[in-house]
Protein backbone atom coordinates (compact mmCIF):
# COMPACT_ATOMS: atom_id res chain seq x y z
CA UNK A 1 0.00 0.00 0.00
CA UNK A 2 1.36 3.42 -0.93
CA UNK A 3 0.71 6.88 -0.54
CA UNK A 4 -0.96 8.25 -4.04
CA UNK A 5 1.38 10.36 -6.13
CA UNK A 6 1.83 13.73 -5.66
CA UNK A 7 -0.59 15.90 -7.58
CA UNK A 8 -3.06 12.90 -8.35
CA UNK A 9 -6.58 14.01 -8.66
CA UNK A 10 -6.01 17.46 -7.41
CA UNK A 11 -6.13 19.28 -4.64
CA UNK A 12 -7.26 17.46 -1.62
CA UNK A 13 -9.31 19.87 0.58
CA UNK A 14 -10.06 20.07 3.95
CA UNK A 15 -10.98 17.10 6.22
CA UNK A 16 -14.46 16.67 6.03
CA UNK A 17 -16.93 13.65 5.05
CA UNK A 18 -17.54 15.30 1.90
CA UNK A 19 -14.22 16.49 0.48
CA UNK A 20 -13.56 12.50 1.22
CA UNK A 21 -16.01 11.00 -1.25
CA UNK A 22 -15.80 13.90 -3.86
CA UNK A 23 -12.29 13.05 -3.84
CA UNK A 24 -12.44 9.16 -4.13
CA UNK A 25 -15.80 9.46 -6.50
CA UNK A 26 -13.65 12.00 -8.76
CA UNK A 27 -10.45 9.88 -8.64
CA UNK A 28 -12.70 6.71 -10.13
CA UNK A 29 -11.97 5.24 -6.50
CA UNK A 30 -14.55 2.47 -5.38
CA UNK A 31 -13.94 2.39 -1.49
CA UNK A 32 -13.02 4.75 1.18
CA UNK A 33 -11.55 3.09 4.27
CA UNK A 34 -11.53 5.72 7.66
CA UNK A 35 -10.02 4.31 10.80
CA UNK A 36 -7.79 5.74 13.58
CA UNK A 37 -4.29 5.14 13.15
CA UNK A 38 -3.75 6.21 9.19
CA UNK A 39 -4.89 8.92 6.78
CA UNK A 40 -7.78 7.87 4.80
CA UNK A 41 -7.06 5.00 2.27
CA UNK A 42 -9.11 4.70 -0.73
CA UNK A 43 -9.35 1.52 -3.42
CA UNK A 44 -8.41 2.74 -7.07
CA UNK A 45 -8.43 -0.46 -9.28
CA UNK A 46 -8.68 -2.88 -6.87
CA UNK A 47 -5.39 -1.50 -4.95
CA UNK A 48 -5.02 -0.23 -2.00
CA UNK A 49 -3.70 3.90 -1.73
CA UNK A 50 -3.44 6.32 1.03
CA UNK A 51 -5.05 9.30 0.11
CA UNK A 52 -3.73 12.96 0.51
CA UNK A 53 -4.95 13.75 3.64
CA UNK A 54 -4.33 14.31 7.21
CA UNK A 55 -5.39 14.73 10.54
CA UNK A 56 -5.72 13.11 14.45
CA UNK A 57 -7.70 10.06 15.13
CA UNK A 58 -10.18 12.87 17.55
CA UNK A 59 -10.92 14.22 13.65
CA UNK A 60 -11.20 10.95 11.87
CA UNK A 61 -13.32 9.45 14.92
CA UNK A 62 -15.56 12.38 14.36
CA UNK A 63 -15.92 11.97 10.17
CA UNK A 64 -17.44 8.81 10.85
CA UNK A 65 -19.57 9.92 13.63
CA UNK A 66 -20.91 13.38 11.10
CA UNK A 67 -22.90 10.17 8.74
CA UNK A 68 -24.69 8.65 11.46
CA UNK A 69 -27.79 9.69 13.51
CA UNK A 70 -29.12 9.77 16.93
CA UNK A 71 -30.45 5.89 16.44
CA UNK A 72 -27.11 4.80 14.99
CA UNK A 73 -24.73 6.28 17.37
CA UNK A 74 -26.79 4.59 19.97
CA UNK A 75 -26.52 1.60 18.48
CA UNK A 76 -22.78 2.01 18.08
CA UNK A 77 -22.21 2.66 21.58
CA UNK A 78 -23.65 -1.44 22.30
CA UNK A 79 -20.57 -2.25 20.81
CA UNK A 80 -23.25 -2.99 17.31
CA UNK A 81 -21.36 -3.08 13.52
CA UNK A 82 -23.64 -0.77 11.56
CA UNK A 83 -24.61 -1.32 7.75
CA UNK A 84 -26.38 1.83 6.49
CA UNK A 85 -26.75 3.95 3.06
CA UNK A 86 -25.67 7.24 2.85
CA UNK A 87 -26.55 10.45 0.65
CA UNK A 88 -24.20 13.19 0.68
CA UNK A 89 -25.43 17.05 -0.70
CA UNK A 90 -25.70 16.27 -3.99
CA UNK A 91 -27.51 13.30 -3.50
CA UNK A 92 -24.71 11.16 -4.15
CA UNK A 93 -25.08 7.55 -2.52
CA UNK A 94 -22.49 5.47 -0.53
CA UNK A 95 -23.24 2.33 1.63
CA UNK A 96 -21.07 2.38 4.89
CA UNK A 97 -20.28 0.00 7.32
CA UNK A 98 -19.28 1.50 10.26
CA UNK A 99 -17.12 -1.27 13.13
CA UNK A 100 -15.27 -1.08 16.04
CA UNK A 101 -11.10 -2.23 16.06
CA UNK A 102 -8.78 -2.01 18.93
CA UNK A 103 -11.17 -0.08 20.92
CA UNK A 104 -11.38 2.52 17.76
CA UNK A 105 -13.80 3.13 15.27
CA UNK A 106 -13.21 3.16 11.77
CA UNK A 107 -15.47 2.69 8.60
CA UNK A 108 -15.52 1.47 4.86
CA UNK A 109 -17.36 3.55 2.34
CA UNK A 110 -18.61 2.17 -0.78
CA UNK A 111 -18.77 4.62 -3.92
CA UNK A 112 -21.95 3.83 -6.08
CA UNK A 113 -22.95 4.95 -9.20
CA UNK A 114 -25.76 7.68 -8.64
CA UNK A 115 -27.18 6.27 -12.05
CA UNK A 116 -28.17 2.46 -12.65
CA UNK A 117 -26.53 1.40 -15.60
CA UNK A 118 -28.27 -0.60 -18.30
CA UNK A 119 -26.95 -4.09 -18.90
CA UNK A 120 -25.84 -2.84 -22.00
CA UNK A 121 -23.82 -0.05 -20.80
CA UNK A 122 -21.57 -2.88 -18.66
CA UNK A 123 -20.83 -4.97 -21.73
CA UNK A 124 -22.66 -8.01 -20.07
CA UNK A 125 -22.87 -11.47 -22.20
CA UNK A 126 -26.44 -11.48 -24.01
CA UNK A 127 -26.77 -14.17 -21.85
CA UNK A 128 -27.83 -12.24 -18.28
CA UNK A 129 -30.90 -10.47 -20.65
CA UNK A 130 -31.78 -14.04 -20.88
CA UNK A 131 -32.20 -14.30 -17.67
CA UNK A 132 -33.43 -11.51 -16.83
CA UNK A 133 -36.64 -12.49 -18.81
CA UNK A 134 -37.23 -15.18 -17.12
CA UNK A 135 -40.78 -15.59 -15.66
CA UNK A 136 -40.17 -17.62 -12.68
CA UNK A 137 -37.44 -19.28 -11.30
CA UNK A 138 -34.10 -18.29 -9.22
CA UNK A 139 -31.15 -16.68 -10.92
CA UNK A 140 -27.48 -16.48 -8.63
CA UNK A 141 -25.41 -13.48 -8.97
CA UNK A 142 -21.78 -14.40 -7.06
CA UNK A 143 -18.25 -13.43 -7.02
CA UNK A 144 -16.14 -11.72 -4.09
CA UNK A 145 -16.55 -8.34 -2.15
CA UNK A 146 -16.40 -5.92 -4.71
CA UNK A 147 -17.00 -7.34 -7.88
CA UNK A 148 -19.81 -5.46 -9.10
CA UNK A 149 -22.65 -7.91 -8.09
CA UNK A 150 -24.85 -5.20 -7.13
CA UNK A 151 -24.52 -3.19 -9.97
CA UNK A 152 -25.38 -6.61 -12.28
CA UNK A 153 -28.38 -6.80 -10.00
CA UNK A 154 -29.81 -3.16 -10.82
CA UNK A 155 -28.97 -3.34 -14.00
CA UNK A 156 -31.17 -6.64 -14.71
CA UNK A 157 -34.16 -4.81 -12.44
CA UNK A 158 -33.80 -1.76 -13.93
CA UNK A 159 -34.31 -4.27 -17.06
CA UNK A 160 -37.43 -5.55 -15.98
CA UNK A 161 -38.95 -2.37 -14.77
CA UNK A 162 -38.40 -0.96 -18.34
CA UNK A 163 -39.56 -4.12 -20.10
CA UNK A 164 -42.63 -5.89 -18.20
CA UNK A 165 -45.21 -4.61 -16.11
CA UNK A 166 -44.97 -6.12 -12.86
CA UNK A 167 -44.69 -6.08 -9.04
CA UNK A 168 -40.74 -5.78 -8.37
CA UNK A 169 -39.80 -6.10 -4.44
CA UNK A 170 -36.01 -5.50 -3.49
CA UNK A 171 -35.19 -6.80 -0.04
CA UNK A 172 -31.80 -5.18 0.50
CA UNK A 173 -29.21 -4.75 3.43
CA UNK A 174 -28.66 -1.38 3.01
CA UNK A 175 -30.46 -0.37 -0.29
CA UNK A 176 -28.13 0.65 -2.37
CA UNK A 177 -29.50 1.54 -6.14
CA UNK A 178 -32.61 3.57 -5.42
CA UNK A 179 -35.12 2.36 -8.86
CA UNK A 180 -38.17 4.17 -9.83
CA UNK A 181 -41.52 2.72 -10.90
CA UNK A 182 -41.42 3.01 -15.08
CA UNK A 183 -43.31 0.43 -16.38
CA UNK A 184 -43.51 -2.29 -12.95
CA UNK A 185 -44.45 -0.87 -9.45
CA UNK A 186 -41.09 -1.38 -7.39
CA UNK A 187 -40.85 -1.42 -3.64
CA UNK A 188 -37.53 -1.62 -2.07
CA UNK A 189 -37.34 -2.67 1.97
CA UNK A 190 -34.46 -2.45 4.09
CA UNK A 191 -33.62 -4.60 6.18
CA UNK A 192 -33.97 -3.52 10.07
CA UNK A 193 -35.36 -0.62 8.98
CA UNK A 194 -38.20 -1.78 6.93
CA UNK A 195 -38.21 -5.46 8.07
CA UNK A 196 -36.41 -7.05 10.96
CA UNK A 197 -34.44 -9.50 8.21
CA UNK A 198 -34.18 -10.90 5.07
CA UNK A 199 -36.20 -13.99 5.99
CA UNK A 200 -39.20 -12.18 7.45
CA UNK A 201 -39.26 -10.03 4.54
CA UNK A 202 -39.41 -13.09 2.00
CA UNK A 203 -42.43 -14.76 3.90
CA UNK A 204 -44.17 -11.01 4.08
CA UNK A 205 -43.66 -11.04 0.42
CA UNK A 206 -45.71 -13.73 -0.62
CA UNK A 207 -48.90 -11.50 0.40
CA UNK A 208 -47.89 -8.80 -1.38
CA UNK A 209 -48.82 -9.99 -4.51
CA UNK A 210 -45.05 -10.21 -6.35
CA UNK A 211 -43.96 -10.70 -9.16
CA UNK A 212 -39.97 -10.69 -9.58
CA UNK A 213 -38.54 -10.83 -5.83
CA UNK A 214 -34.52 -9.24 -5.18
CA UNK A 215 -32.81 -10.60 -2.30
CA UNK A 216 -29.64 -8.42 -1.38
CA UNK A 217 -27.89 -11.69 -0.32
CA UNK A 218 -28.50 -15.36 1.05
CA UNK A 219 -26.74 -15.51 4.30
CA UNK A 220 -28.38 -18.79 5.90
CA UNK A 221 -30.45 -21.48 5.82
CA UNK A 222 -33.40 -19.26 6.77
CA UNK A 223 -33.34 -16.91 3.99
CA UNK A 224 -32.30 -20.10 1.49
CA UNK A 225 -35.42 -21.77 1.78
CA UNK A 226 -37.46 -18.65 1.26
CA UNK A 227 -35.94 -18.04 -1.36
CA UNK A 228 -36.30 -21.14 -2.95
CA UNK A 229 -40.06 -21.28 -1.79
CA UNK A 230 -40.38 -18.05 -3.42
CA UNK A 231 -38.84 -18.97 -6.80
CA UNK A 232 -41.28 -23.06 -6.59
CA UNK A 233 -44.51 -20.84 -5.98
CA UNK A 234 -43.72 -18.94 -9.28
CA UNK A 235 -41.68 -15.87 -8.92
CA UNK A 236 -38.48 -15.13 -10.58
CA UNK A 237 -35.90 -14.44 -7.80
CA UNK A 238 -32.80 -12.88 -7.70
CA UNK A 239 -30.06 -13.10 -5.13
CA UNK A 240 -26.29 -13.22 -4.58
CA UNK A 241 -23.45 -15.30 -2.62
CA UNK A 242 -19.90 -14.46 -1.96
CA UNK A 243 -18.99 -17.31 -3.81
CA UNK A 244 -16.36 -17.63 -7.18
CA UNK A 245 -17.76 -20.35 -8.81
CA UNK A 246 -21.17 -21.86 -10.44
CA UNK A 247 -20.03 -24.96 -9.06
CA UNK A 248 -18.95 -23.86 -5.51
CA UNK A 249 -22.55 -21.83 -5.65
CA UNK A 250 -24.48 -24.58 -5.74
CA UNK A 251 -22.51 -26.68 -3.27
CA UNK A 252 -22.67 -23.82 -0.69
CA UNK A 253 -26.29 -24.00 -0.86
CA UNK A 254 -26.69 -28.10 -0.14
CA UNK A 255 -23.99 -27.38 2.41
CA UNK A 256 -26.22 -24.82 4.30
CA UNK A 257 -29.20 -27.66 4.75
CA UNK A 258 -28.70 -30.60 7.59
CA UNK A 259 -27.27 -33.63 5.56
CA UNK A 260 -30.69 -35.40 5.84
CA UNK A 261 -32.02 -32.42 3.63
CA UNK A 262 -29.40 -32.28 1.27
CA UNK A 263 -31.51 -34.41 -1.33
CA UNK A 264 -35.26 -32.75 -1.05
CA UNK A 265 -32.76 -29.02 -1.53
CA UNK A 266 -30.74 -30.39 -4.63
CA UNK A 267 -34.54 -31.89 -5.97
CA UNK A 268 -35.81 -28.35 -5.47
CA UNK A 269 -33.14 -26.57 -7.19
CA UNK A 270 -33.34 -28.87 -10.27
CA UNK A 271 -36.62 -27.45 -11.14
CA UNK A 272 -36.47 -23.63 -10.23
CA UNK A 273 -32.45 -22.80 -10.90
CA UNK A 274 -32.39 -20.49 -13.71
CA UNK A 275 -28.80 -19.54 -13.80
CA UNK A 276 -25.82 -18.71 -11.95
CA UNK A 277 -23.32 -15.39 -13.05
CA UNK A 278 -19.93 -15.14 -11.36
CA UNK A 279 -18.26 -11.93 -12.14
CA UNK A 280 -15.14 -10.58 -11.05
CA UNK A 281 -13.58 -7.19 -11.88
CA UNK A 282 -10.13 -7.29 -13.26
CA UNK A 283 -7.91 -4.37 -14.13
CA UNK A 284 -7.20 -3.63 -17.94
CA UNK A 285 -3.55 -4.24 -19.11
CA UNK A 286 -3.22 -0.18 -19.19
CA UNK A 287 -4.42 0.59 -16.23
CA UNK A 288 -7.04 2.43 -17.37
CA UNK A 289 -9.94 0.91 -15.45
CA UNK A 290 -11.79 -2.15 -14.96
CA UNK A 291 -13.46 -4.89 -17.28
CA UNK A 292 -15.83 -7.87 -15.87
CA UNK A 293 -15.14 -11.27 -16.44
CA UNK A 294 -17.96 -13.93 -16.23
CA UNK A 295 -18.93 -17.38 -15.51
CA UNK A 296 -22.25 -18.64 -16.55
CA UNK A 297 -24.13 -21.36 -15.47
CA UNK A 298 -27.27 -21.98 -17.47
CA UNK A 299 -29.78 -24.08 -16.27
CA UNK A 300 -30.23 -26.30 -19.00
CA UNK A 301 -32.13 -30.03 -18.18
CA UNK A 302 -28.01 -31.76 -18.38
CA UNK A 303 -27.32 -29.03 -15.71
CA UNK A 304 -30.33 -29.48 -13.74
CA UNK A 305 -30.11 -33.22 -13.45
CA UNK A 306 -25.92 -32.94 -12.54
CA UNK A 307 -27.51 -30.95 -9.88
CA UNK A 308 -30.28 -33.34 -8.69
CA UNK A 309 -27.43 -35.92 -8.65
CA UNK A 310 -25.48 -34.17 -6.57
CA UNK A 311 -22.64 -34.16 -9.62
CA UNK A 312 -21.38 -30.61 -9.06
CA UNK A 313 -17.81 -31.37 -9.98
CA UNK A 314 -19.31 -32.11 -13.68
CA UNK A 315 -20.94 -28.66 -13.97
CA UNK A 316 -17.58 -27.59 -15.42
CA UNK A 317 -17.61 -29.67 -18.09
CA UNK A 318 -21.61 -28.53 -19.08
CA UNK A 319 -20.14 -24.79 -18.91
CA UNK A 320 -17.75 -25.62 -21.62
CA UNK A 321 -19.38 -27.51 -23.88
CA UNK A 322 -22.65 -25.11 -23.46
CA UNK A 323 -21.45 -21.88 -25.13
CA UNK A 324 -24.41 -23.09 -27.85
CA UNK A 325 -26.81 -21.77 -25.09
CA UNK A 326 -24.75 -18.81 -23.34
CA UNK A 327 -22.62 -20.76 -21.15
CA UNK A 328 -18.59 -20.41 -20.11
CA UNK A 329 -16.26 -20.66 -17.30
CA UNK A 330 -14.33 -18.00 -15.75
CA UNK A 331 -10.99 -19.43 -17.19
CA UNK A 332 -12.62 -19.34 -20.72
CA UNK A 333 -13.87 -15.18 -20.69
CA UNK A 334 -10.22 -14.64 -18.93
CA UNK A 335 -8.44 -15.93 -21.53
CA UNK A 336 -10.36 -14.73 -23.85
CA UNK A 337 -9.45 -11.06 -22.94
CA UNK A 338 -6.09 -12.25 -22.41
CA UNK A 339 -6.12 -13.16 -26.14
CA UNK A 340 -7.37 -9.89 -26.90
CA UNK A 341 -4.94 -8.12 -25.44
CA UNK A 342 -6.94 -6.58 -22.66
CA UNK A 343 -5.51 -7.78 -19.53
CA UNK A 344 -2.75 -9.34 -19.15
CA UNK A 345 -2.00 -13.34 -18.05
CA UNK A 346 -0.36 -12.42 -14.76
CA UNK A 347 -3.56 -10.69 -13.49
CA UNK A 348 -5.78 -13.80 -15.27
CA UNK A 349 -4.33 -16.01 -13.22
CA UNK A 350 -4.83 -14.30 -9.92
CA UNK A 351 -8.24 -14.34 -10.79
CA UNK A 352 -8.83 -17.61 -12.28
CA UNK A 353 -9.92 -20.92 -10.14
CA UNK A 354 -8.26 -23.49 -12.41
CA UNK A 355 -4.72 -22.55 -13.83
CA UNK A 356 -4.74 -25.60 -15.41
CA UNK A 357 -7.87 -24.76 -17.77
CA UNK A 358 -6.90 -21.21 -18.03
CA UNK A 359 -3.32 -22.39 -19.78
CA UNK A 360 -5.26 -24.89 -22.13
CA UNK A 361 -7.55 -21.91 -23.16
CA UNK A 362 -5.12 -19.13 -23.72
CA UNK A 363 -3.22 -21.98 -25.95
CA UNK A 364 -5.33 -21.53 -28.36
CA UNK A 365 -5.33 -19.52 -31.14
CA UNK A 366 -9.25 -19.36 -32.53
CA UNK A 367 -10.63 -15.98 -31.24
CA UNK A 368 -13.25 -15.95 -28.06
CA UNK A 369 -16.36 -15.16 -27.66
CA UNK A 370 -17.43 -15.48 -23.95
CA UNK A 371 -19.48 -12.92 -23.96
CA UNK A 372 -17.33 -9.90 -25.91
CA UNK A 373 -16.99 -7.94 -22.58
CA UNK A 374 -15.52 -4.73 -24.15
CA UNK A 375 -15.05 -1.88 -21.41
CA UNK A 376 -16.04 -2.74 -17.39
CA UNK A 377 -18.84 0.26 -16.86
CA UNK A 378 -18.61 -0.59 -12.75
Amino acid sequence: MEYVNDGFGGAAGALTVENLLEWGRRNDCSDVHITSHQPPTFRKLGELQIGPFSGSKEEYRALILSMLNEFQIEELSYGKDLDFSFSDKEGLRYRVNVFHQQSELAAAIRILRNDIPTLESLNLPPAIKTLAEQPRGIVLVTGPTGSGKSTTLAAMIDYINTTRKAHIITIEDPIEYVHASKSCLVHQREVHRDVPSFADALRSAMREDPDVILVGEMRDYETISAAVTAAETGHLVFSTLHTTGASQTIDRIVDVYPSHSQGMIRSQLSGVLRGVITQTLVPLADRSGRIVATEILIGTDAVLNLIREGNFHQLGTSMQSGAQVGMHTLAGDLSDLVRKGLITKEVAEEKVNNKAELEQYIGFTTGGGFGGNFGGGY
